[in-house]
Order: structure tokens, then C-alpha cells, then sequence
């Protein structure tokens, strides 16, 4: 670790250092570092005059077995602290009994835990960004002046989970304070009717006991509110939270920009946090704030990383009284989300599934094993490959053998750097597969026919051609969809994995 490497000798050069002169040793002594109790060590009386090797004088002290004990102590305080994050998950879950599958508490109170709407008490991993989105909120409300924040990331990556800490610290910042609390909005755009809905809960929110006058529209009298001093005088500051904001775009783009335009009325006491997917939602959509010098605050989430993905699946597991996974099964599912788009909604579905993979095991197998009750890398192999897989894939493991047989000689010709091909060229690769597997081919005709039914699929790309023979053949689904529909069979696999014809 950074802190234990910084300008600090290992144990043994500190030791290997005690056989200099006694003045040196006074001064080491003395130094600050004596003070430090994995680094430090006995004095030992050695002669000066001596010109032993740092090796014999420790072998040879007479205080050989305190120091060795010392040494043990020192190496294992130093083991323990340069612990990954990972390996100390890893030793926190074998502290714990192995879970009971077949207890239906246990495993209700698992699935409960690994389930989307589970919100846990503290959302981890984004201190920072709460933080930020915290004092936005404070300083708006402090100086009682309206504002817009943008957050923008990924699904899943805690943006609607954070904005409900966001309302705790709030509400515990104006406890504490005698601050005032805002009025707080919270508004899912899917759920809206219309568009300009979210006028009317504006203006319900902000005077609940007024009549909407006919006459006006919700906006108008909103914007005629916020535009006297004497009518928005007596109204608290507000907080709309509009999640999902990217349903507000309309073809002329007038909700989204009457909405932002809100906050720039002289009397405006709204504090708007609009939250959506698209990065760069504010640029496209509303350029016309940017030129009125009233353009939001941004603010991203990013991807969670493995390391994160890890502490998340953590933190709810540790309310569990009993193991449930093995660590390394975790890391697995963690590896590759984070590699994939980092969405931890994806991480707790494969989590559940590669559970109900462990169910349907016990349920076929009579074994009881404390083993078998864990859920294991390849249970959590399954769930992410089932997560993951292409809907192509499916279609191409239910292709007739021969259909499969043109896809597998397509890869492997494929392979060769070309891009596409004609239904000739494929049809010698074609028959060298069949010859190695003694399948009959088909001519030359059929063959042209089942590269129009694969065509017709999506799978492949047929140019057009008075010749079948000279007609271009192109992929269009990704090698890797082909060969993973494939493995399953060992013909298609051994095929695969020979390079013979390349």
C-alpha cells in the first residue's frame, strides 16, 4: 500500500540495519519511526568491533526468538493491511454459515435482498455526486434563488436511488440548521398523460388550495406567479425532481424549455433537477438556454467498476446472517457487468438468476452437500450467459444442420480477414466440412437457397447476381453470436476450433 511503501524500510532491511555501530542504533532508537509497532524491533547487543554479516548477527543474537516473533507479528500486521477490497469481502462472507436453499425464508429473504426495488439505507459508491447535488440544493435555498441541475449516466448507475438520500440530507440539514425545508416535487415523466402535465403538479404543489382558472393555462399562471414579487412572496422554495426527462422531448422541444425556463423568472423559487440517460440531452435540446446564459448544471454518474459493483452486492448481502455465494462467483458477475455497460440493475437480475440456477440443481439432484447449497461460478456462468446471450442466438441453434453447417464455414472463412465472399468460394468450405464430419453436401442450388432462407432470417447478406455462384455473401451477425450458438455440439465446436482449412 501506498502509505506502508512511502519513504519506509521493510522489517528485515530495518532489522538488517540494527548491526552498525552503537551510535547508529541511539539514533534509530531515537527516531520516530522506533514508535511505529510493526515496524520497530528490540535493540540487540552487538560489538562494533564485529564484522559479522547482517545475516549471522540476527541468526546469532542472543534475543533470536523475540525477534523472530516480532518479525511473524510485523509480516502478518503487513499481510492484513495490504488486503484488496476484494479480499477482505472474501473473508467476510466465510465468517458466516453457509445458507440453507431449501429453507424458503432464507431464500424469500435472499431474493428480497438482490431485488431492484430493495433500496438499500445508504447508497454506496456515490458519496461524491450526492454531495455535490446536496450543496447545489442548500446554496439555492440559502440565497432563496431558483436553479437547474442536469444529471445525466447510464441506466443503473444510481442517479433515482441517490435523489431519495439527496431528500434525507435535506431534511436532516434543515433539522439541524432551523434552515428552511423546500416543498419537494418528484415526478416520473413516463407516468405523465401529456407532456405539459407537469405543469399541473407544478402549479399544484406550489398553491395546492387555488382554483385553476380555465381561462389560463397551468404554465401561464405559473410563470405569472413567479413573475410578481408580491404573488411569490408568500411561497416556499420548491424542489422538482423530474426523473425519466427525456420523455418531455417533443418535435418543437417547447415543454423541455419552458420547463428549464422556470427557473430564470425574477421571482422564481424553483430549483429544478431534471434526470435522464442521454449525456448530452442539454446541448441538443436546449440551445437556446445556453444563448440565454441560463444553461443547467450537469452532472454525471459514470459506470459502476467491478471494485464498486462488489461493495454494492456487499453491503446487501451483509444483513444476511448466512453465506450465499461463493466470493469468487460474485467477482465473476461483477467482471463482467462492469466491463459490459457497468448497470447494477443488471448485476442483481444475474445475481437472482444464477440462484434460481442453484434451485432447479437441488430440485434434480438428491446431493445435500454444503457444496452444492453455495451458488458457484458456474451457476453465476449460467445466469450471465442467459443475460447476455443475443436473440440470434436462439434462432441459430434452431436452424436445420445444414443451415448451421453454412454459418460454421462462413466463420472459419470469414476468419481469414475477408469482410464478404461469393456462394461459390462458401460452398467449397462448405463441402470440406461435410467431408471432414462424412455428411452428404448439398448442391450447389440448395445450398443457394438456404443462403436466401438465412438471408431472410437477418443472419446473412445476399448482393444480387444472375449467377448464384458469384452472388456476395456478408455477415450479418456478430462471429462471436454464431460460435457461442454453436459450442454446445461437439461437431460444430471441433469445427470451429480447427484451423485446417485456414
Amino acid at each position: 500500500m501506498p502509505s506502508i511503501a512511502g519513504g519506509r524500510s521493510s522489517p528485515m532491511s530495518i532489522v538488517g540495519a540494527d548491526v552498525s555501530s552503537p551510535q547508529k542504533r541511539r539514533l534509530r532508537s531515537n527516531s520516530g519511526l522506533s514508535d511505529d509497532p510493526v515496524f520497530s524491533t528490540p535493540p540487540k547487543p552487538c560489538s562494533p568491533l564485529k564484522t559479522k554479516s547482517p545475516r549471522r548477527c540476527v541468526d546469532d543474537s542472543p534475543n533470536k526468538s523475540r525477534t523472530n516473533v516480532n518479525e511473524t507479528a510485523s509480516t502478518d500486521n503487513i499481510t492484513k493491511m495490504r488486503k484488496s477490497p476484494k479480499k477482505k469481502l472474501l473473508d467476510s462472507f466465510l465468517d458466516k454459515p453457509i445458507w440453507n436453499p431449501t429453507d424458503s425464508e432464507q431464500l424469500s429473504a435472499v431474493k428480497e435482498a438482490l431485488h431492484v426495488s430493495t433500496a438499500p439505507s445508504v447508497p454506496v459508491c456515490r458519496e461524491d455526486e450526492q454531495k455535490r447535488i446536496v450543496e447545489f440544493c442548500k446554496q439555492s435555498i440559502e440565497q432563496e434563488k431558483a436553479g437547474s441541475l442536469y444529471v445525466c449516466g447510464c441506466p443503473g448507475t444510481g442517479k433515482s436511488l441517490s435523489m431519495e438520500n439527496v431528500k434525507k440530507s435535506l431534511a436532516v440539514w434543515a433539522k439541524e440548521t432551523g434552515g428552511q425545508f423546500p416543498e419537494i416535487l418528484g415526478i416520473n415523466c413516463t407516468s405523465l398523460s401529456t407532456t405539459s402535465e407537469i405543469f399541473n403538479k407544478i402549479l399544484g404543489k406550489s398553491q395546492p388550495h387555488k382554483k385553476v382558472h380555465n381561462r389560463s393555462t397551468p404554465l401561464r399562471q405559473i410563470q405569472q406567479l413567479y413573475s410578481q414579487k408580491q404573488q411569490s412572496s408568500g411561497t416556499k422554495m420548491m424542489l422538482v425532481i423530474a426523473d425519466e426527462l427525456d420523455y418531455l422531448i417533443t418535435k418543437d422541444r417547447v415543454v423541455l424549455h419552458d420547463l428549464f425556463m422556470l427557473t430564470t423568472l425574477p421571482f422564481s423559487k424553483i430549483i429544478l433537477i431534471g434526470i435522464a440517460n442521454a449525456i448530452d440531452l442539454a446541448d441538443r435540446f436546449l440551445p437556446k438556454l445556453q444563448s440565454l446564459n441560463c444553461k443547467p448544471m450537469v452532472l454525471s454518474f459514470r459506470a459502476y467498476t467491478m471494485d464498486q459493483i462488489i461493495m454494492i452486492l456487499k453491503q446487501r448481502l451483509m444483513a444476511l446472517p448466512y453465506t450465499v455465494f461463493q466470493p469468487q462467483a460474485l467477482e465473476l458477475c461483477a467482471r463482467k457487468v462492469a466491463a459490459s455497460s457497468g448497470d447494477m440493475r443488471k448485476a442483481l437480475g444475474i445475481c437472482r438468476g444464477a440462484i434460481e440456477r442453484l434451485e432447479i440443481e437441488l430440485r434434480e439432484s438428491t446431493s445435500t452437500s454444503n457444496l452444492s447449497s453455495m451458488v458457484r461460478v458456474d451457476h453465476m456462468a449460467i445466469a450471465l450467459s442467459r443475460a447476455y446471450k443475443s436473440p440470434i442466438v436462439d434462432t441459430i441453434q434452431s436452424l436445420p444442420q445444414h443451415q448451421q453447417i453454412v454459418l460454421c464455414s462462413a466463420v472459419k472463412l470469414f476468419r481469414k480477414g475477408k469482410k464478404d465472399t461469393t456462394i461459390g468460394e462458401l460452398n467449397k468450405f462448405y463441402i470440406e466440412v461435410c467431408k471432414s464430419t462424412l455428411i452428404p453436401p448439398v448442391g450447389i442450388m440448395e445450398l443457394s437457397c438456404m443462403c436466401r432462407v438465412l438471408g431472410d432470417q437477418g443472419i446473412l447478406k445476399l448482393g444480387q447476381s444472375r449467377d448464384d455462384k458469384l452472388k456476395r455473401v456478408t455477415l450479418q451477425v456478430e462471429e462471436a453470436d454464431i460460435i457461442f450458438a454453436l459450442q454446445g455440439i461437439r461437431f460444430f465446436h471441433n469445427c470451429l476450433q480447427n484451423n485446417q482449412w485456414l
